[in-house]
């Protein structure tokens, strides 16, 4: 092989001018795309589309992260490994930014239109849209960005038409007055699992309703009062005997007259209030299906803003809330209230505003959910997607089992437009793909489109399938469908995860995945939710501007475990990023010691063979062989935290802290013994790049370069476990070893030696291995203890001035003559004993008040009890080391 010397490494690692260099020039050469790897098996991951109005917040860096990792992985193992990127329309989101844009200019939307204001919205999208796509590749975002895909590009949109039309067909999809959930800021329906639920305080209004026959009266209760304007009946349970003789009369509606029957309906609980429930069909979802049952008729009160409309009679123009403290004001003028009590209960609010929604009878657009949702549950239940971790699927199953027909139609006008056209003159609908011309029953050409779009989650449901070309039979489908897996947040199985089930299932013939890994949320180091609210957002691209993108990324992956939160502060980054610069320094001593060789040529070579290996390097590779198992393990579990941090450990805590160290001996030997040491810190570095290349991407991509790895780290294969180089027998004896040598090092520590002072040991061992293995590694030991001399001794009596230590079975003894300052250690282990002692006397008093213990909190109690435990264990210690001192 000829090669090129590496030249020499700068002393700090910079990453600002690194990422971006090496960002380009992945991208550039094609590296994100699948084809590196033709001949592999496909390996596709779509990403959870941000919505194009998004900029990168700290759930995208976390999630992004583990995909990447993922991804990068599988490239290297030889998949054809595809993370199809993508923006989402997010209709409602969408259309208020740029409503806010409008307003700015003194404009609404319905001055300018429907279609200048769409083409406003693309302009936007245009000059803003691809914001948080260039925030992804400043953190290392390996997509392919040549098949970057919009829920409303020419290929999606035709796609959502043919579903749409397909689904209408086969009767799957229909129009009716159901009710549904209202936004009065948005002015635009919900579907169910777009209302968040919220415990607020309210009240129960109980309201008298007086026979027509002057007879008696029903009293029933509310927590929405300004509704009993659109009652039409009060419902009792057909068993509820107190209630025997009312059903079929009539009541009369206060405040307004109407004349209100009585009606038996089993839904009814007769347990709750008075067992009489007020019916309002136009704005209870319960009391539609009730009114259904009796044939009761619906009176709709409000206008689309929640204002009271004509039929509120006299509280006509009045909001909700103006609405309901006027009725109950009335009510009490007329003698009809009796009472208003507070009440706890769950009140829904839009997930985009935040506004009280409104339930309302409403003419929308449904898809019948029941034959979609019984394959997804199946699926799920075979095996044939699994959730990782597995508890997950209880909470998919519920959703599924008490599913609603889906509200798919938004009155907004940003979004996939229903396919659906109206014929004035004969009533027809006309459900087409394309644009119809004339209607297919009259042929009259006065048609006019529906003026709804669909919920933007009705396209993000189809985004495994059609982003790969469906419908057309495109090559890539046929590829990469199903998607190998699916990383997101528990937030979104109901709105993602769940239809993009029941989709792919019904057009496909196949789940959209064959495994769903559950992240957890980023939090505050204090576990609290990242808000505005607590003052504990932290942007993600602020911290990798000032640590670097690979720092957040391994302080994020570190951390990850299925479906458990991940806590953040600045400091771990920062932690992170000292990783990273260890990283770097522990690769610039490999470089100084190659004598300029490059790495493919000594990787090329390996390492040597077993037979001729000393022990440090048979435990090195050993342990590497171990570490490997362990982060592909982490990587197929998805248990990012388990393979990163062995990974970290094994870097940080035995290569760099003992191998390099045991390594400089061999190397200053020269020779044969400097070509063996070279050729293990090779083949141990260059897999090190390798296994943390898909967490820490761009310092691992320069130090391969500056290193003069083959090609580049991003395409070079991952690393096979070698399970001949697991050494049981090295790992014990270096066990051992690092047992000792720590022992005297915490002995110099605790008397306090100067670094540069040298000591003697003497080492009993534990056996013939451990004698052997010590006796081989005498120089080293010397070298990391601080030792002028070195000496094993088959056994020892205890002599005065001496410490004993036991580590690792074997006794050490250190001469203290001439190491120690015995008079002056004894007066310091004195102060130190007076010190804890005090404290010990002080818990104990405290320990021993009755009082004390029995009314202070738990976890004070056992603080206490703990710092006795410490203080008591401390004067041990110390007096332990007083009786050796003095022996």
């Amino acid at each position: 092989m000829v090669s090129t010397p590496v030249p020499e490494m700068p002393k700090a690692y910079d990453p600002e001018p690194v990422e971006g260099r090496w960002y380009a020039v992945w991208e550039e050469g094609g590296y994100f795309r699948p084809e590196i790897n033709d001949g592999g098996d496909p390996f596709c991951i779509v990403i959870p589309p941000p919505n194009v109005t998004g900029q990168l917040h700290m759930g995208h860096a976390f999630e992004h992260s583990l995909i990447d990792a993922t991804i990068r992985r599988k490239r290297m193992q030889g998949y054809a490994a595809l993370w199809l990127p993508g923006t989402d329309h997010a209709g409602i989101a969408t259309q208020n930014v740029v409503e806010r844009e409008l307003a700015k200019e003194g404009l609404d939307r319905h001055e300018i239109g429907r279609d200048a204001f769409v083409e406003r919205v693309w302009k936007w999208k245009a000059e803003q849209g691809d914001r948080i796509t260039q925030q992804m590749r400043k953190m290392g975002s390996s997509c392919d960005w040549s098949r970057e895909r919009f829920t409303m590009d020419e290929g999606c949109s035709r796609a959502v038409r043919v579903v749409f039309v397909r689904l209408y067909e086969e009767g799957l999809i229909y129009r009716a007055n159901r009710i549904i959930n209202w936004c009065p800021r948005c002015h635009t329906a919900l579907s169910d699992i777009e209302v968040e639920h919220e415990d607020v305080d309210g009240e129960l209004v109980h309201i008298r309703y007086p026979f027509a026959d002057g007879d008696g009266s029903i009293t029933v209760a509310t927590t929405r009062a300004e509704t009993m304007l659109g009652d039409t009946g009060v419902a009792v349970h057909p068993d509820d005997e107190r209630y025997a003789g009312a059903i079929g009369r009539t009541l009369i509606l206060p405040l307004v007259g109407r004349e209100i029957p009585v009606v038996a309906d089993t839904a009814v609980d007769p347990e709750f209030g008075t067992g009489a429930v007020k019916v309002t069909p136009a704005h209870d979802p319960n009391d539609f299906d009730i009114a259904a049952r009796t044939n009761l008729p619906a009176v709709d009160i409000f206008t689309e803003s929640a204002v009271v409309n004509e039929n509120g009679g006299r509280f006509a123009g009045l909001a909700r809330y103006a609405a309901r403290d006027a009725v109950k004001e009335a009510l009490r003028l007329e003698g009809l209230l009796e009472g208003v009590e507070q009440h706890r209960h769950a009140v829904g609010h839009c997930y985009r505003c935040h506004t009280v929604v409104e339930p309302r009878l409403s003419l929308q657009w449904f898809v019948k959910s029941r034959p979609l949702a019984e394959p997804a549950a199946a699926a799920v239940a075979d095996d044939r997607t699994q959730f990782v971790p597995e508890n997950w699927e209880k909470l998919y199953f519920d959703w599924l089992e008490n599913l609603r027909d889906w509200c798919v139609s938004r009155q907004i006008w940003w979004g996939h437009r229903i396919p659906a056209w109206y014929c004035r003159d004969c009533g027809r609908i006309i459900v087409s793909v394309d644009d119809p011309t004339s209607c297919s029953g009259c042929m009259s050409a006065d048609l006019t489109q529906d003026e709804d779009v669909l919920d933007t989650w009705f396209s993000s449901a189809l985004w495994p399938f059609t982003t790969l070309g469906w419908p057309e039979h495109t090559a890539d489908l046929e590829r990469f469908y199903p998607n190998a897996m699916l990383h997101t947040g528990f937030d979104i199985i109901y709105f993602w995860v769940a239809r993009m089930m029941q989709m792919g299932l019904h057009f496909q013939g196949d789940v959209p995945f064959r495994e769903v890994a559950i992240h957890g949320l980023v939090r505050d180091a204090e576990g609290r939710k990242m808000s505005k609210s607590y003052g504990n957002v932290v942007d993600p691209l602020d911290l990798a501007g000032r640590y670097g993108a690979d720092a957040l990324r391994f302080a994020l992956t570190r951390a990850a475990s299925p479906g458990h939160d991940v806590p953040l502060a600045e400091e771990w980054v920062e932690g992170a990023r000292n990783f990273v610069n260890k990283l770097w320094n522990s690769a610039r001593f490999v470089a100084m010691n190659l004598d300029g060789r490059p790495l493919a040529e000594l990787e090329a070579a390996g390492a040597p063979p077993a037979g001729e290996r000393s022990l440090p390097e048979r435990w090195i590779l050993s342990r590497l062989a171990q570490v490997t198992a362990a982060v592909d393990e982490g990587f197929e579990r998805y248990e990012f935290a388990q393979g990163v941090q062995k990974l970290q450990a094994f870097f940080w805590d035995e290569f760099c802290d003992w191998y390099l160290e045991l390594a400089k001996l061999p190397l200053a030997e020269g020779g044969a013994s400097r070509e063996r040491a070279q050729r293990v810190l090779a083949t141990v570095q260059g897999a090190i790049l390798r296994l943390l290349h898909p967490v820490v991407p761009f310092v691992t991509e320069e130090l391969w370069d500056r290193l003069g790895g083959e090609g580049r780290l991003i395409g070079a294969r991952w690393p096979a476990h070698d399970a001949a180089a697991v050494d049981e027998a090295a790992d014990s004896a270096m066990a051992a070893v690092i047992e000792i040598v720590s022992a005297i090092r915490r002995f110099r520590s605790e008397h306090k030696v100067a670094p540069s002072k040298k000591i003697a040991a003497l080492i009993v061992a534990a056996g013939g291995e451990q004698e052997s293995a010590l006796a081989d590694l005498g120089p080293q030991i010397s070298a990391l203890a601080g030792l002028d001399r070195f000496e094993l001794v088959p056994g020892r009596e205890p002599q005065p001035k001496e410490q004993r230590l036991v580590a690792a079975g074997a006794t050490i003894v250190i001469p203290l003559e001439g190491v120690v300052d015995i008079g002056a250690a004894l007066a310091d282990i004195d102060r130190q004993i007076d010190k804890h002692a005090a404290e010990l006397a002080k818990v104990e008093e405290k320990l021993a008040n009755e009082a004390f213990v029995s009314k202070a909190p738990d976890h004070v109690v056992d603080g206490m009890r703990a710092r006795q435990a410490a203080a008591r264990e401390a004067v041990a210690t110390l007096r332990a080391q007083r009786d050796q001192l003095l022996a």
